[in-house]
C-alpha cells in the first residue's frame, strides 16, 4: 500500500504540472476526505451549485455534506424522469457547477464523453466556477487513450450501475451501439482552460469513480 500511495503521490505531480500548463488551478488532495473538505472550503455556503453524473463527486460524501449545509442544489439524477431536462438546464446556470471527468491526458487534456451533454456542456461555459474533482486512476497517456478508457472502463461499469440495457454492460466493451439508451453521444476535449470559465481542479492521489 505504500508504494502504491507513493505511486500515486508521483503520478498526482505529474498531471499537476501539465494541467497547470494548460491554465487550470490544481489543488492536489492525498485522500478522499482531503479532497472532500478541500471543495467546501471553495463553496460558499449561500451560492447555488449544480452537480454533473458523478460518482466521484458522490463518493467523497460531498452532495450529503452540501445538503447539510442547505445549499439549493441541483442534481437531476435525484429528479423523476419527466424533472431532469429541467434540472439539467438549472445544473447550467448554478453559480458553481461540480463534477469529476472521464480522464486527464499526460499533456494536461481533459476528455469526456456524454449521452445527453449536460455535464460537458456545463464544464466549459455557463456556470462561472466549475471544480473537477478526480482520482489520478483517471490518468492516461494520450487522447486516444483517454478515449479508450472511457468507452471500454468506465462506460460499461456505468452501464450497469444504472441498469442501462446496453451491449457494453454484458461484454464489458464498447460496441458501438445505436441503442437508444447510448451513453456515448459527445465527446469533448478541453485542451485550455476556457476564457470565461474559472475551473479548479482537485486531483485526488487515490482512486475514485470508473
Amino acid at each position: 500500500m505504500e508504494v502504491k500511495k507513493e505511486y500515486y503521490k508521483m503520478l498526482g505531480k505529474r498531471f499537476k504540472k501539465a494541467l497547470e500548463k494548460n491554465g487550470f488551478c490544481v489543488k492536489v488532495a492525498s485522500s478522499p476526505e482531503e479532497a472532500l473538505e478541500t471543495a467546501i472550503q471553495m463553496i460558499p455556503q449561500d451560492v447555488s451549485v449544480g452537480i454533473g453524473g458523478s460518482v466521484t463527486v458522490r463518493q467523497i460524501g460531498l452532495v450529503d455534506e452540501l445538503k447539510k449545509r442547505g445549499n439549493p442544489l441541483y442534481a437531476h439524477w435525484e429528479a423523476e424522469p419527466e424533472q431532469r431536462s429541467q434540472i439539467r438546464k438549472k445544473e447550467l446556470t448554478s453559480d458553481i457547477f461540480i463534477t469529476g471527468t472521464n480522464a486527464i491526458t499526460l499533456d494536461g487534456k481533459l476528455v469526456n464523453i456524454d449521452g445527453v451533454g449536460n455535464r460537458v456542456a456545463a464544464m466549459m461555459y455557463g456556470p462561472k466556477k466549475v471544480i473537477v474533482i478526480a482520482g489520478v486512476n483517471k490518468g492516461v497517456e494520450s487522447v486516444e487513450d483517454a478515449i479508450k478508457r472511457i468507452k471500454n472502463i468506465a462506460s460499461p461499469q456505468n452501464s450497469l450501475r444504472l441498469g442501462r440495457l446496453l451491449p457494453c454492460a454484458k461484454t464489458g466493451k464498447c460496441h458501438d451501439c445505436d441503442s437508444p439508451e447510448r451513453m456515448c453521444s459527445i465527446t469533448t476535449i478541453i485542451e485550455k482552460k476556457p476564457p470565461e470559465t474559472d475551473i479548479t481542479i482537485i486531483l485526488v492521489e487515490d482512486e475514485l469513480g470508473y
